[in-house]
């Protein structure tokens, strides 16, 4: 599966139906099992759902974010990840300012559809804004914190702002 896209054939565009609270994902063809359809109730808390981020070939964890019905849209459409940032109050396009996309090549849903796994290409080597791979960079010890990742970017070069 990797380095593919899965969640639908290159040639395939997905097809987004709100019913309520509920976002139905199909597909434009019919070469597909309607078993591929996803709901997401993003009512169920409030309007955002988790989403992690993870490496496509490693299965490293690079991050965890949130995702209204829109950015989950826009992923879906662009296949870059795309969140909500409950911080600034809107789209967060991952990589707008760094350069450090998130190219999605699989979407998986938990079971009780209130949870996004994103399976990605990161690149630009860093998903965390403070310069590391991953944002899981430190490890909880009895004697508190230890930085178990090597930063990859210095974040004052790279967010000027």
């Amino acid at each position: 599966m990797s380095g593919e896209f899965v969640g639908w054939a290159e040639s395939s565009r997905p097809t987004l139906q709100r019913q309520g609270p509920i976002v139905q994902v199909g597909l434009e063809d019919s070469a597909h099992p309607t078993g591929l359809d996803v709901m997401i109730d993003f009512d169920k808390a409030g309007g955002l759902v988790p989403a992690v981020a993870q490496d496509a070939d490693s299965g490293e964890v690079l991050m965890l974010a949130w995702m209204n019905r829109e950015a989950y849209e826009e992923t879906l459409r662009t296949r870059r990840a795309c969140y909500f940032s409950r911080s600034r109050n809107k789209l967060w396009r991952k990589g707008e300012e760094s350069g450090h996309i998130q190219e999605v090549k699989e979407i998986l849903i938990d079971c009780d559809a209130d949870t996004i796994l994103l399976k990605v290409r990161q690149v630009g080597d860093a998903a965390c804004h403070e310069g590391y791979k991953s944002c899981f960079f430190r490890r909880v010890e009895p004697e508190g914190l230890q930085v178990v990742g090597q930063r990859v970017f210095d974040p004052k070069q790279v967010y000027k702002k």
